[in-house]
């Protein structure tokens, strides 16, 4: 089981909390929306829970808990920037068996 970042998105991640000033790295989930059944939820980690799997990279952690690692093992984040106003994460997941037509949400 694996979720990773590329260096851009660890880079990206890493820099986003250093401004925070505090948290423990890239919490990233799934919640049920969307036409395709899920959407991904992204947010900081600021602590552990008993269910938590922790996945290091590129010197950033990566938080999944156990109700997600199943819709997530293999997941590589991405973190893109085509210019100043179009920049964020693309999420690219072995699992998704298909995509909305506007990409926000994925079915496993």
């Amino acid at each position: 089981m694996t979720v990773t970042l590329t260096e851009a998105a660890a880079r990206h991640v890493a820099s986003q909390l250093q401004r925070r000033g505090h948290g423990l790295g890239l919490r990233v989930a799934t919640k049920k929306s969307g036409c395709s059944g899920f959407t991904y939820a992204v947010d900081y980690a600021d602590e552990l829970g008993a269910d938590d799997r922790v996945f290091e990279s590129h010197g950033v952690k990566v938080v999944v808990d156990e109700t997600n690692l199943s819709r997530l093992d293999g997941l590589e984040i991405d973190f893109v920037k085509t210019n100043l106003l179009n920049q964020g994460f693309e999420f690219h997941n072995p699992n998704a068996k298909d995509h909305c037509g506007c990409g926000e949400s994925f079915r496993v």
